[in-house]
């Protein structure tokens, strides 16, 4: 009887080790996809960041280009004879 009652006892202890052992590595798993999503994340926002940028310097580039012109117009409008 007592050899039965150590097995059973055993035996529920066994379960439990698993149950907690699963939990740890399901809490590991869930970390580690919640690091990868992060990285991703902060690799996303840096490209964003890079485009940006370079929108930033073609706008400004543009607006150079286009201001030179229209700094001649007044010119043209001054000597205008209709």
């Amino acid at each position: 009887m007592p050899s039965a009652i150590n097995t059973k006892i055993l035996l529920a202890i066994l379960a439990a080790l698993t149950v907690i052992g699963g939990a740890a590595i399901y809490q590991r798993r869930a970390a580690e996809k919640a690091a990868a999503i992060l990285q991703q994340q902060q690799r996303d926002a840096e490209e964003q960041k890079k485009r940006d940028e370079a929108f930033r310097q073609q706008v400004e580039k543009d607006k150079k280009k286009h201001s030179s012109s229209a700094a001649n117009e007044g010119k043209t409008w001054k000597t205008y004879v209709p």
